[in-house]
């Protein structure tokens, strides 16, 4: 059995991203360890907070619950500020992931590496998916704290970006997405960093197969219910089309040479 560490830059990230590849890997007897970079300060802060109690509070007892609905064996903090969308005047705060010196945030992330014997490191493609900034240092951080600690193998979460177009078109096709021109998201349209969102299928390695997991990943992101703009959006989509759309998760190895097949985090 192996050790999968998770690293990903905020509060429900984890869910979305590579929720149904960590409850596989426990389901399959792997240790899984998840990281995440920032506090989430810059989400959205629900009606409902307790006394006291603050929008960090709230996203980091969420993402403790969705570690226990996936069976996360350990869940750490690097405790950075969230950076914001591109432009934001987070981006510039002193204790933002963003600002956060390179060497500095890999050794955190390279610490708990080393301490767990990680075998396998996830990350995001070299843009984050969509081009935020704590995203993108989420590559970068991750790929330098798997050099400094040895970890063998580092895959990049990432959306196929050919899927993505497909199953929008359907969704247009049944009357459920906006027409082209809208201002609703566009799958061709340019993400935060002006690039498309995602990655083209020509460039994917992994594709992988966590059909299976489908019902805990929803509850996972369910457990963000904070957070309905994103959260909602997904965790209320039929069932049908959840599975669709989450039923793989896509990745890139790093030092990979293979087109894209179906495979898995620790073959």
């Amino acid at each position: 059995m192996g050790t999968l560490v998770c690293f990903h830059a905020h509060p429900d990230d984890e869910s979305i991203s590579t929720g149904g590849s960590m409850a596989r890997a426990v389901a399959e007897g792997h240790r899984v360890v998840l990281v995440v970079a920032t506090n989430g300060d810059h989400g959205e802060a629900p009606d409902d907070l307790a006394p006291g109690e603050t929008l960090v509070d709230r996203r980091r007892a969420e993402t403790a619950a969705s570690a226990a609905v996936l069976g996360v064996h350990r869940l750490e903090w690097l405790g950075y500020a969230d950076s914001g969308m591109t432009g934001w005047a987070q981006n510039d705060h002193e204790h933002s992931f963003l600002q956060a010196p390179l060497d500095e945030a890999a050794e955190k992330l390279a610490t708990i590496l080393r301490e767990e014997a990680a075998d396998v490191l996830t990350v995001y493609d070299w843009h984050g998916n969509y081009g935020h900034p704590d995203h993108i240092k989420v590559h970068t951080v991750g790929h330098r704290a798997a050099e400094l600690a040895g970890t063998p193998r580092v895959f990049e979460s990432t959306m196929n970006r050919d899927q993505m177009k497909q199953l929008f078109a359907a969704a247009r096709e049944a009357g459920d997405a906006p027409s082209p021109g809208d201002d609703d998201w566009d799958p061709d349209g340019p993400a935060d960093d002006g690039n498309p969102f995602g990655t083209p299928e020509a460039e994917l390695t992994h594709r992988v197969d966590v059909s299976a997991f489908v019902a805990q990943k929803r509850a996972s992101i369910r457990c963000h219910a904070s957070q309905v703009t994103d959260a909602g959006f997904f965790s209320n989509m039929p069932d049908e089309p959840f599975a669709m759309a989450f039923g793989v998760e896509w990745f890139i190895e790093r030092g990979a040479t293979h087109p894209l097949r179906d495979g898995w985090l620790f073959e």
